[in-house]
């Protein structure tokens, strides 16, 4: 499918027959298997999120984040909803595991990562299979949702999935609070890393997501990402294929921590770091009432015409917009 490419992929795109998932080079070199053993290991003990809780995770002990040895997930499928350079045309194959690291107030997915309804244990044969069963129908990548808890598992999944055929891109979809640990252990097997940076603040932090850590740990949980990978790169159709995305939802009254983000992104990363700036945040969660009235509301236009202009001053100019107009199966 030949189309007309926006401003930002100038410069940023790679032929598709040139590309190779990062992981085949891990699978013939034979260190996924040792990634493996690593990852089996880091359940035992649990370190794999930021928490470091300690639960012996292989024995079915439940750590901070309620999941032990198997993951659970709550939905899969062809995703029309992500950027358009992971939708594409067919969808980008997202994986939505249940349950969360964090606890933000504000969740959207409130029930998926909260509340844990509709969610089932897949075993690393079962992943594997679901994998396969997404790249089978067409869709452009393979996209973990809310993965940093459930790192072990998505290797076990890998190596297995590899080996039968998986060759599309990973992406690694996360909410940045990830250890350096963990990210070393996917270090060569995720070819796209879109974390979100929500807050700057920490005292924001402990109040929306629970843990006033938050922002040291997403800053060098991205750059740890940004040195794998690199700035985001497209094929000739306009379609991912490896580096850094960034997403940044826009919270109502935060915008110091928009504008503190955004230069840190900037001065750290580079002026040619991909950016979503999100507008879509509506009160959900525990967001009701008067518990928390500064955010119960959306933001307004000028709120989000500020977040741009503080991208745009920034010298920030590969941000995500919808340019697709049509979807073709």
């Amino acid at each position: 499918m030949q189309t007309t490419l926006p401003k930002f992929c100038e410069g940023f795109t790679i032929p598709r027959k040139e590309f190779e998932p990062v992981y085949m080079e891990t699978y013939r070199s034979g260190r996924l298997w040792e990634k493996v053993e690593w990852a089996r290991e880091m359940l035992r003990e649990c370190r794999v999120c930021p928490r470091h809780c300690g639960a012996n995770r292989w024995e079915g002990e439940l750590g901070t984040c309620a999941v032990g040895r198997y993951a659970e997930i709550s939905s899969y499928g062809p995703h029309l909803g992500e950027e358009d350079c992971l939708r594409g045309w067919r969808g980008s194959g997202t994986i939505f595991f249940s349950r969360c690291n964090l606890l933000c107030v504000f969740c959207q997915n409130f029930s998926i990562s909260h509340m844990a309804e509709d969610r089932r244990q897949v075993t690393p044969e079962e992943l594997a299979r679901i994998t396969l069963y997404l790249q089978n129908i067409g869709c452009h990548n393979i996209n973990f949702v809310t993965p940093s808890h459930v790192v072990p598992q998505i290797v076990e999944a890998l190596a297995i999935a590899i080996e039968r055929g998986l060759f599309i891109p990973i992406v690694y979809n996360t909410s940045a609070y990830d250890t350096l640990e963990s990210l070393e252990l996917m270090d060569g097997l995720v070819d796209i890393y879109m974390p979100d940076f929500k807050f700057w603040d920490e005292q924001k932090s402990s109040r929306y997501l629970r843990v006033p850590d938050y922002p040291e740990v997403a800053r060098r949980a991205i750059k740890e990402m940004h040195r794998q990978v690199g700035y985001l790169t497209f094929d000739e159709n306009g379609l991912a294929l490896r580096g850094v995305l960034i997403r940044h939802l826009v919270m109502p009254g935060c915008l110091d921590d928009t504008r503190e983000i955004l230069r840190w992104i900037a001065t750290e990363l580079g002026r040619d770091t991909y950016v979503n700036i999100m507008e879509q945040y509506y009160p959900a969660g525990l967001v009701s009432g008067e518990r928390y009235s500064e955010i119960n509301r959306r933001i307004t236009a000028g709120e989000y015409e500020q977040a741009l202009a503080y991208a745009r001053e920034l010298g920030l100019w590969r941000l995500d917009f919808r340019w697709r107009r049509m979807l073709l199966w």
